[in-house]
């Protein structure tokens, strides 16, 4: 996710962090390459030219020219100007009490409506209502057939009719929601190729038949300034509440996330970071300027870990790291776990300063399944004790596992190493890993000095 621009800003910024000493003249130097990157991820101009204003305004100071890191400061300002640019943002939906809520997603064709439509449902029903799903898409059968299918994964009602057109198919799914008792209707409507009369003339329409509690106009981000000119079109004629990103997994740019809250003055709703129907996210517009200037996302790597961590488990595997009794099973149970926060490399895109750090790496998620496959062919016995895996032994677990008996040899080796790394966290070899180049420290030394002074202190009291 916006590899393209937060490698330029990463490189731009590096510069400023070089100078020993930052004047007026190379913050504007500075600001000149900022334009160019933001340019190049198809940001729009005038959001680009404001951009660069603000910024430089606030660089181009005492403050900043006088401060101890003058290049943080920049980078600092870049962020709080990036979050300004893209917020602020609610992502709550207004839920009617005691009627349904209208929820109608709109958007040109291949922007991903339909799939966002079950992704919405989906992030609905876990917050405890009860949703139901709207075909209003007649001019693409496909798309009925696939929000039925939608419908079916999430265990909800599918409205469709043949024959009618989509103002009165939207109607009568309004009445159907009162009878089944559904609290949130989300309307799929059609969408074009490119904004035209006739697509808007049957949006108003229907926007003026089921009166909408909320409007969502879904865009793809990968489309960059496409979208941004589309969403403000759709604006100027339906006066939507919010905007849903689609595709932003993929999008290298990141100039529709920086530029259509500008543009419109909508807000960013919600993101589709996956194909998945669990993979809609709230937009934070902190967390997006941390990601877009390679700073990482922790507070989102936290939550997901919340989510498939067990904090009972979590407090045992502690006590097993403290006592040094760390099997292959609870490697395994924690490797499970990873997997089910996502993609390796997202996650490791989530923790500051890696981003640089995994241009050209080669993250094969193929790697875990074959960890996993050699620790499943083990006996429990093997699992507990990996060091006492010798010979046809690890022949025996190479076959069951369809790998080689070097592969098997390579997880004994990294978990030898993993176990030791532990012990040196939490003091058990009497040493402490060492930081940022210091040699480690010896607890041991410590202890001896504490134990001296105690000496000391007791002797001065005696006398």
């Amino acid at each position: 996710m916006f590899e393209s621009i937060t490698g330029s800003l990463e490189t731009i910024f590096n510069k400023l962090r070089g100078r020993g000493r930052l004047t007026d003249e190379n913050i504007k130097d500075g600001m000149r390459e900022v334009r160019v990157a933001l340019l190049e991820a198809d940001t729009n101009y005038k959001v680009v030219k404001d951009f660069i204003q603000r910024v430089t305004e606030r660089a181009v100071g005492e403050e900043v020219v006088r401060s101890v890191t003058p290049g943080q400061q920049i980078v600092k300002i870049v962020q709080d100007e990036m979050e300004h640019l893209m917020g602020p943002v609610d992502s709550k939906i207004p839920f009617i009490d005691g009627g349904a809520t209208i929820i109608m997603l709109v958007g040109l064709q291949g922007s991903g409506k339909t799939t966002t439509s079950g992704k919405l449902a989906n992030m609905i029903m876990s917050k405890g209502r009860k949703p139901m799903l709207v075909a209003a898409d007649v001019q693409r059968p496909a798309a009925i057939e696939q929000l039925r299918i939608l419908g079916k994964q999430l265990n909800i009602p599918v409205y469709s009719e043949k024959g009618l057109n989509p103002v009165k198919i939207c109607k009568g799914a309004v009445k159907f929601a009162k009878a089944e008792n559904r609290d949130v209707v989300i309307f799929d409507t059609a969408g074009r190729l490119h904004v035209d009369e006739e697509l808007m003339l049957e949006l108003k329409e229907i926007k003026g038949k089921i009166k909408p509690t909320q409007i969502f106009f879904v865009c793809d981000a990968m489309t960059g300034q496409d979208a941004v000119n589309s969403a403000k079109e759709f604006d100027t004629q339906l006066d939507f509440d919010g905007v849903i990103l689609t595709k932003l997994d993929g999008d290298a740019r990141g100039g529709a996330a920086l530029s259509i809250k500008a543009v419109t003055g909508k807000p960013i709703k919600f993101v589709g970071v996956g194909e998945k129907l669990d993979k809609l996210e709230e937009f934070h517009p902190d967390r997006m300027a941390s990601k877009i200037l390679g700073m990482g996302d922790v507070v989102s790597l936290v939550e997901k870990a919340q989510e498939v961590i067990d904090v009972e488990e979590a407090e045992k595997l502690e006590k097993k790291l403290r006592n040094d009794s760390l099997t292959l099973d609870d490697f395994l149970n924690q490797l499970q776990q990873v997997k089910r926060m996502g993609p390796l490399k997202d996650i490791i895109g989530m923790i500051p300063g890696m981003g640089k750090k995994m241009e050209g790496m080669d993250i094969n998620e193929n790697q875990l399944k074959k960890v996993e496959a050699i620790i499943r062919s083990m006996t429990l016995e093997e699992r507990m004790r990996p060091e006492a895996i010798e010979g046809s032994r690890r022949h025996r677990i190479a076959n069951g596992s369809g790998t080689k008996a070097q592969d098997v040899s390579q997880l004994q080796k990294q978990f030898k190493q993993m176990k030791k790394m532990f012990r040196q966290f939490s003091g058990k070899d009497g040493k402490y890993l060492p930081t940022d180049g210091m040699p480690a420290y010896d607890m041991n030394i410590h202890r001896k000095l504490r134990s001296k002074r105690k000496k000391i202190k007791k002797n001065k009291k005696r006398r």
